[in-house]
């Protein structure tokens, strides 16, 4: 357990001087009493009544070490059930996705649903945003703000080719740099400078909170190998969910005067999932990739998180005192 207010543990030494003065009181009252009404005499018939002069005391000053250990603001450290995580959506830019096969088009519908599925998460969740065509990079940092990961989703447009593994390596080095502590603030020196050590590889199931929503139509036209970015994922323990965008059948495109078929690569999207343990999502219009975003929940997952406990021990501590009031009431008729 630790405090918050540590320095207010130092009123706890008026424990023993309250105790101290409550039974020098105490010797006074019975010193004061005459003899002849056989105070003495009758305590000593009546040995249950010493303990019933000491209880209520006893628990007044287990009461008040109880509030004043909470005015420390004591926190411990409790494992919660929650929902949390890192969510990457990494959206498909490549050309291919302004074919209209979802309407109004694949990158169109992919947008709407997003925003939606934004929406729906707690706060505790951080969303960012992923974007890659030939190459990726990162349009928003995983956040808790849902008016910024909203922004970040509408200013995506369909640009070049699709490598789908850019997508996966820029959404891992995202979750990497999210999951990192802040850098030192480093001042000027006149010093030699040190070599700098080698980074510390990443151990295997790192990221097991986080998890990749990957949104593409799987046409993967550019190295690397899509299929090596994801055993990457899956040594680090992050799950990639693939959506598919498009349908079977397809749509054509017309780019820079050629027209170009284009149709979803489910094969491809499948083994994506499997390899990192997430799950394949067919989106074949609009409202099934709505539907498809309500399934993509964050894992609950049991955290052990620092709680401050004062109410816990302020609500112990006056339910003690009543009860030493109670009992001194009704056993001595008056309190200590």
């Amino acid at each position: 357990m630790t405090f918050q207010w540590p320095l207010m543990l130092w009123l706890l030494l008026l424990l023993p001087v309250a105790a101290g003065l409550y039974l020098w009181l105490q010797r006074r009252r019975q010193a004061a009493r005459p003899a002849a009404l056989g105070v003495t005499m009758e305590a000593g018939r009546h040995g249950g009544r010493g303990l019933r002069r000491a209880l209520p005391p006893v628990l007044f000053l287990v009461a008040l070490a109880s509030l004043l250990v909470a005015l420390a603001r004591p926190q411990a450290v409790v494992n919660q059930p929650r929902l949390t995580g890192t969510v990457i959506l990494a959206f498909d830019e490549s050309g291919s996705m302004a074919a209209d096969d979802l309407k109004p088009s694949r990158m169109e519908a992919a947008k709407a649903a997003a925003q939606k599925f934004v929406g729906q998460q707690p706060a505790t969740v951080k969303i960012g945003v992923v974007a890659f065509s030939d190459n990726g990079f990162a349009v928003q940092v995983p956040t808790d703000d849902p008016v910024r990961v909203g922004n970040a989703i509408a200013r995506l447009m369909p640009q070049k080719g699709t490598s789908l593994a850019s997508g996966i390596l820029t959404a891992l080095n995202t979750i990497a740099v999210a999951a990192a502590p802040p850098p030192e603030t480093r001042f000027y020196s006149n010093l030699t400078p040190q070599p700098t050590p080698s980074p510390t590889p990443v151990p295997a199931g790192k990221y097991t909170s986080a998890v990749i929503i990957l949104l593409t139509d799987g046409e993967n036209n550019e190295s690397p190998d899509p299929l090596a970015a994801a055993q990457m994922a899956a040594d680090r323990g992050v799950r990639i969910n693939t959506v598919g965008l498009g349908t079977a059948a397809g749509a054509d495109l017309n780019i820079e005067g050629f027209t170009i078929h284009s149709q979803l690569d489910e094969g491809l999207l499948k083994q994506i999932s499997q390899m990192t343990g997430g799950v394949y999502y067919n989106a074949a219009s609009a409202e099934d990739l709505s539907n498809i975003y309500s399934h993509l929940a964050p894992q609950l997952v049991v955290e052990p998180q620092k709680m401050e406990v004062t109410s816990l021990l302020a609500g112990a501590g006056l339910l003690v005192l009543l009860a030493g009031a109670v009992f001194s009431l009704a056993w001595l008729g008056r309190l200590p």
